[in-house]
C-alpha cells in the first residue's frame, strides 16, 4: 500500500524523525490557509499523488508570498500530472502539501528496502540526492552506499555513523544523522514498511538534517497488523478495479493489452501473460484467483476482467491443485450469465476434477472454446481477438 507524503511524514514526525511543518490542503482556500498557519517567508506547494517525479513534471512550486501560494494551488489543483511513474495518463492532483521553506546546504538519500538475496534489511545512502539519484545509481553505482542490517541486532548506532562519514555529512551533524536513520529504521520495522525512502534528506544551513520528503510504501500482506494505516488509504489513487478486486482477496493489476487472464497461482498466472506475448497478444491484466477461490469469488473475478472495456477477449487458465476445476467452471458459467458474455472466452482445465469442469462448460450453452493446452489456449485467444 503507497501513502502520500504529508502522510509519511506525519508518521515519521510521532518517531520523532525531523521533517518540515506542513499541513495538507485540498483547495484553494485550504491552502492560504495553510500558508498563514505556517508563517514563513517562503512556502513549498507540492502536488500530492502517488507517484515519483513530480518536481520535474511541475508539480513542486516555492511560493514567496500569498498571492504565490494561491496562483501555484490554481495551477496545480485538479491538473493531470505526467511523470515517468505515472504513465502518458498522468494522475489527477486532488491535494496538496504545504509546507515551510529550508535553507537547505546539501541534499543527500536514504532508504531502506528489503533485500531478497540475503533476506535482510538493507539501509542504501548516497551523498548524491535529489531528482537524478536513479542515474547516479545506474551511471556511478560507487556512489550508493550499503549497510545489511542483522535482523536480531537491528540497526547498529555504528552502521549508521559510517553510513555518514561515508555520505560525508559534516562532523557536526553526525550525530543528528544517525538519530534519523535509526528513528527510520524504527517507522521500517514497527510499521512493515516495503520502503521507507528519503529524496532529499538535506542538510541545512544551521546544521540540522530532516526529510525534504519521504516515500513510505507498506507490506499488504501485514496490513491486518496496522488498522491505523489503512486510514492513510487514497481510493482516488488506486485503479476501481484493483480496489473491488481487494474486496474479494483476488490479487490484480490492470494492464495496458486486451486480453484477460483468469489463472490460479501468481507463477502460472506470469507464464501465462508471457505466453500471450509470445503468441503475438498483450494481456489486459495479472489475476490470481488463488488456491482456494469459491465459485462466487471466480465470479467475481470474471466480472472484474469484463468490467475493463479495453478487454476483447478472456483466457482462463487453471491447473487444479487444491483449486477444484469444477468449482472454477461453474463460477466462469454464473459469471457470464450474469454480465452477459460478449467476447471471445477460451478455457483450459487441468488438474482436479478436471473432467467435471470440462463437462459443467460444455453444458452450460455458452460460447466457449476449449484448449488442451496452455500454449494452444494462449494461440487461440490471440487469433480471436486479432
Amino acid at each position: 500500500m503507497n501513502i502520500h507524503e504529508y502522510q509519511g511524514k506525519d508518521l515519521l514526525r510521532q518517531y520523532g524523525v525531523s521533517v518540515p511543518k506542513g499541513h495538507v490542503a485540498f483547495s484553494i482556500a485550504e491552502a492560504v490557509e495553510a500558508a498563514k498557519k505556517l508563517g514563513s517567508d517562503v512556502v513549498v506547494v507540492k502536488a500530492q499523488i502517488h507517484a515519483g517525479g513530480r518536481g520535474k513534471a511541475g508539480g513542486v512550486k516555492v511560493a514567496k508570498n500569498l498571492d504565490e501560494v494561491r496562483t501555484y494551488a490554481e495551477d496545480l489543483l485538479g491538473k493531470k500530472l505526467v511523470t515517468h511513474q505515472t504513465g502518458p495518463e498522468g494522475k489527477e492532483v486532488k491535494r496538496l502539501l504545504i509546507e515551510e521553506g529550508c535553507d537547505i546546504q546539501k541534499e543527500y538519500y536514504i532508504g531502506f528496502v528489503v533485500d531478497r538475496a540475503t533476506s535482510k534489511v538493507v539501509l542504501m545512502a548516497s551523498s548524491e540526492g535529489g531528482m537524478e539519484i536513479e542515474e547516479v545509481a545506474a551511471r556511478t553505482p560507487e556512489k550508493i552506499y550499503k549497510e545489511y542490517i542483522d535482523p536480531v541486532v537491528g540497526l547498529a548506532p555504528f552502521q549508521a555513523r559510517r553510513i555518514a562519514f561515508k555520505m560525508n555529512i559534516p562532523k557536526k551533524s553526525v550525530n543528528e544523522a544517525v538519530k534519523f536513520m535509526l528513528g527510520l529504521y524504527k517507522v521500517f520495522v514497527e510499521k512493515d514498511c516495503s520502503i521507507a525512502e528519503i529524496n532529499p534528506l538535506v542538510l541545512t544551513g544551521d546544521g540540522s538534517v530532516m526529510a525534504l520528503d519521504a516515500k513510505l510504501n507498506f507490506d499488504s500482506n501485514a496490513l491486518f497488523r496496522h488498522p491505523e494505516l489503512l486510514e492513510y488509504r487514497d481510493l482516488d489513487e488506486e485503479d476501481p478495479k484493483e480496489i473491488e478486486a481487494s474486496k474479494y482477496d483476488l490479487s490484480y493489476i490492470s494492464l495496458d493489452g486486451n486480453i484477460g487472464c483468469m489463472v490460479n497461482g501468481a507463477g502460472l498466472a506470469m507464464a501465462t501473460m508471457d505466453i500471450i506475448k509470445y503468441y503475438g497478444g498483450q494481456p489486459a491484466n495479472f489475476l490470481d484467483v488463488g488456491g482456494g477461490a469459491t465459485a462466487e469469488k471466480v465470479a467475481e473475478a470474471f466480472k472484474i476482467i469484463l468490467s475493463d472495456p479495453k478487454v476483447k477477449g478472456i483466457f482462463v487458465n487453471i491447473f487444479g491443485g487444491i483449486m477444484k476445476c469444477d468449482i472454477i467452471a461453474t463460477g466462469v458459467v454464473e459469471a457470464a450469465k450474469q454480465v452477459g458474455l460478449s467476447v471471445p472466452l477460451v478455457v483450459r482445465l487441468e488438474g482436479t476434477n478436471v473432467e467435471l469442469g470440462k463437462q459443467i462448460l460444455q453444458e452450460s450453452g455458452l460460447n466457449i472454446i476449449a484448449a488442451n493446452s496452455m500454449a494452444e489456449g494462449a494461440e487461440k485467444i490471440v487469433s480471436l481477438v486479432g
